[in-house]
């Protein structure tokens, strides 16, 4: 689901549509959105699993201050997907382990 008509934003503008790989299936997102927003609108909507419980987890502060939206991204864990632009042929994947913080 994208917003196409927002009240103050005005009406989407044409982009150029990329593709993405998340978990082994490619999805379509946008050149310019974030991988979050690529993601929500495709139908996923956690990104990550708690350690101790495995609880899923997704988009809560889209601002990249907290942790809830990491996931692996071509092969780095720990990525703030909420503040992080698309790339086409980008690999993503839902995080399940803590993973090293750079």
């Amino acid at each position: 689901m994208r917003i196409i008509n927002h009240p103050i934003l005005g009406k989407e503008k044409k982009r150029k549509k990329i593709s993405i790989i998340v978990d082994g299936t490619k999805i379509e997102a946008y050149e310019g959105e974030v991988i979050a927003a690529a993601l929500v609108a495709a139908g996923k909507r956690y990104f990550r699993l708690t350690r101790r419980y495995e609880k899923p987890r997704g988009v809560f502060c889209a601002i990249g201050r907290c942790t809830d939206c990491v996931m692996n991204v071509n092969g780095v864990p720990n990525v703030r997907t909420c503040v992080t632009p698309v790339e086409d042929g980008m690999v993503i994947e839902t995080q399940t382990e803590s993973g090293e913080w750079k």
